[in-house]
């Protein structure tokens, strides 16, 4: 439940978007993309949000089909048009966003009593975002589909994914922002995000400090990305684990954590535990941080088990 768009991104690297010649058009929006990427992992998936009533909304409908996602939650809505995104790549890290989304994106535009709340709590797995309490009605409507899932049991994981865009929210006050984050822990049961993220949340600072914060909000798993430094992930059984990057030559690191994310709800859904599953989704969000775009680039589950083979052959050697 969250973000849809179209992702125009420049087929040049290294050149600003003022001298881009030329364009591609994907389906975008972390929500959409972490769907995408469960999907392509051979899961059953699909999206809860709206898009404008124009050939974008359209086209994002029919790209979600291509994908193999379930595209009957993702319905239109009058007036705001789909938004877009651009961005600019300059490899290895510098991959500014522009985003699209006036005079309010349509995914905002999320009601509390049109949302299927026997399939929203009926999910096995149910994804939401930070992005989707910036607003209202989006905000009351999140906050009851997590209190709708709590309240039937939650399935087998209800994850957080704090997702802050400072630029969606009011003066992008992270004080703003955190009763609402923990309103939403309160629900869920696993949180997922970087650093930077976990400290919007929670207010701690080191990225132990900031899982126990989350552990503590109420989540059962804690996973808190570090880029390359690995990812920490913390169950509220006392189990930590420290794993860590996969090497790879970045190409785009837009994607990485939305492949990063269809890989832990792939590793959530099959009962690994949490090293396991922090580690194949490490290596999703890698080849993903190698290519170009973002839904078309999410890998398939032989690539995954690929690059994990791989990388453990070298820690042989």
């Amino acid at each position: 439940m969250g973000r849809i768009g179209v992702d125009i991104y420049p087929l040049q690297t290294g050149v600003p978007l003022a001298r881009v010649e030329s364009f591609g058009k994907f389906l975008g929006g972390s929500a959409t993309n972490v769907a995408v990427a469960a999907a392509r992992l051979g899961r059953s998936a699909a999206v809860v949000t709206r898009t404008g009533l124009d050939p974008f909304g359209d086209y994002c409908r029919e790209a979600l089909a291509d994908f193999g996602v379930d595209a009957r939650w993702a319905t239109g809505v009058p007036g705001p048009p789909t938004p877009v995104t651009f961005c600019e790549i300059f490899p290895p890290d510098h991959f500014p966003l522009y985003f699209y989304r006036y005079p309010k994106a349509p995914d905002l535009e999320l009601r509390a009593d049109e949302l299927d709340m026997d399939a929203i709590a009926g999910a096995r797995v149910f994804w939401m975002t930070g992005t989707g309490l910036c607003a209202e009605p989006s905000r009351t409507a999140t906050l009851a589909a997590l209190a709708a899932r709590h309240a039937a049991g939650g399935g087998t994981a209800t994850v957080f994914d704090l997702d802050w865009r400072p630029m969606f929210w009011p003066d992008g006050d992270p004080g703003a922002a955190r009763p609402h984050y923990r309103a939403a822990l309160a629900h869920a049961t696993v949180a997922v995000g970087n650093l930077a993220e976990c400290r919007v949340a929670t207010g701690a600072h080191t990225p132990r400090e900031c899982a126990d914060a989350l552990l503590a909000a109420g989540v059962g798993l804690a996973v808190v990305k570090q880029g390359p430094d690995g990812v920490l992930a913390a169950h509220r059984d006392g189990t930590v684990a420290h794993v860590p990057p996969h090497p790879v030559e970045v190409v785009n690191g837009l994607g990485a954590g939305d492949a990063f994310g269809g890989a832990l709800c792939h590793g959530l859904l099959a009962g690994w535990d949490p090293a396991r599953t922090v580690r194949y989704a490490n290596a999703a969000g890698a080849i993903v941080a190698g290519r170009l775009a973002c839904s078309t680039a999410m890998p398939y589950p032989e690539e995954v088990e690929a690059l994990l083979a791989g990388a453990s052959r070298e820690e042989q050697v």
